[in-house]
């Protein structure tokens, strides 16, 4: 769809929006809501839309924490949860409307970009952000500013980890700890399968993600950092070329049984021993523990092998932006509680110990209580926080644009089928193909 249809279509539902009134209302039933604070006399009201129903939960933890910290100016918060694409439609409309918008929301980094169009409708957090940034992984930031200013306060690092299976591996022979470069993970495969029944690897062709981290960590992206689509630079080409020669010359990997990593055939696949690694970031821990229970105990966390010797070993992947609007009646009030809520060392902690995420905030990586046993301890080992600690400045920022779904589509829909699953095109031939297409699509 060509944009100026879009800006129309836009404006005439702006418009309806004006007519409608607002006030916080997004004109649909939200799907969970919750509030804190409502017992107290003369508290300030807050309000606050997102996508994830846990994330409200994060939040009433932090309105009472702040209330309990505050008690001279506390606040009542009312947090609702709206589907994803109906929240994130609804909040744009809303702030390019002028009205009908909450003061708190939290986005999504796919569909931030749409929100710093122009001038944008969100309120800088500078003052809370840049007194505390060197206790951050600050590319955690970036991917939510521009021209300077912090707008998104992130919710978890997103750090790319390998997972490895220390039983499979130990059968092989091999000590995880050697493999430093993706061609000692190549010589690893080699004898994982000569000397076991599993392979080494697998290659997703209905997620790219696990591969975008692999081109994220050798400085590339499908788009520069000013928006110049790069889908076929040479980096990304040797991503590809990589992952077909580890299936096809070096038979150390095979197709995703589902497809992707979030697949139940994959969950039982791994759960069985089917292979040895597997690349995803931190808040993947959450799927071991939920749907491979088996492998309690057998699976470590470390850095991503390297493409050279010191080259970065890490990415860091998805993630949400929580923002105050331009909406907002109480401004300081709101900007100062999502610093507490999101900023703070008690905050990153809570991230950890509530939602299970990789804190962005390094400097509690040791903290006591975030070092306290619960299931990923017990799950992984003890060391999880070692590895990150050892890759948190290896954690390239990623490009994000409104053009990001278009090659969410094409590399699950086309380059990695016809390069993996079909053999109909070599990674070179794939990506030009994606690449032409998608600039079709931007003109």
């Amino acid at each position: 769809m060509k944009k100026g249809l879009l800006a129309l279509l836009f404006g005439l539902m702006a418009m309806f929006l004006i007519a409608c009134g607002g006030d916080g209302d997004s004109g649909e039933e939200a799907t969970d809501s919750a509030s804190a604070g409502d017992d107290i006399e003369n508290a300030t009201e807050l309000s606050m839309w997102t996508f994830v129903e846990l994330h409200m939960e994060f939040f009433m933890d932090a309105a009472d924490r702040w209330n309990e910290e505050n008690p001279d100016n506390p606040i009542k918060l009312t947090a609702e949860t709206y589907p994803y694409d109906q929240m994130h439609n609804n909040l744009l409309l809303a702030l390019q409307s002028g009205t009908g918008a909450p003061d708190i929301a939290d986005i999504e980094i796919g569909r931030f970009p749409n929100f710093l169009e122009g001038e944008p409708q969100l309120l800088p957090m500078n003052e809370y952000v840049e007194p505390e940034l060197e206790n951050f992984v600050e590319s955690r930031f970036e991917i939510y500013s521009k021209d300077g200013n912090y707008y998104g306060m992130p919710t978890h690092v997103g750090a790319s980890v390998m997972y490895y299976n220390t039983e499979i591996l130990d059968e092989a022979g091999v000590d995880p700890d050697t493999i430093v470069t993706w061609d000692d993970f190549i010589e690893a495969g080699k004898k994982v399968v000569e000397n076991t029944d599993s392979m080494m690897f697998n290659v997703h062709t209905d997620d790219y993600l696990p591969i975008w981290q692999m081109m994220t960590q050798q400085e590339s992206d499908f788009f520069s950092p000013d928006g110049e689509l790069t889908a076929n630079a040479p980096e990304n080409v040797e991503t590809l070329q990589m992952l077909h020669d580890m299936m096809f010359e070096h038979g150390i990997a095979e197709l995703s049984p589902g497809g992707a990593p979030h697949a139940e055939e994959f969950y039982q696949y791994m759960n069985e021993g089917g292979a040895a690694a597997v690349t995803m970031p931190a808040w993947y821990m959450g799927r071991f523990t939920d749907y491979m229970t088996d492998l309690e105990g057998k699976v470590i966390v470390r850095p991503l092998p390297a493409f050279e010797e010191g080259g970065n070993r890490s990415a860091g992947m998805g993630g949400t932006g929580t923002v105050v609007t331009n909406q907002t009646e109480e401004e300081e009030l709101a900007k100062e509680f999502l610093a507490f809520a999101k900023l703070s060392k008690d905050a990153n902690i809570k991230l950890w110990t509530v939602l299970g995420f990789d804190p962005p905030r390094h400097d509690v990586w040791d903290d006591p209580k975030v070092l306290e046993d619960n299931k990923f301890f017990q799950f992984f080992g003890d060391d999880i926080f070692d590895t990150l600690d050892d890759i948190k400045d290896e954690i390239y920022p990623v490009n994000i644009t409104e053009y990001t779904p278009d090659v969410a589509t094409e590399m699950n829909t086309n380059v990695l089928n016809n390069v993996f699953r079909q053999e109909t095109a070599t990674p070179q031939e794939a990506l030009d193909q994606m690449q032409e297409t998608i600039e079709g699509n931007m003109q």
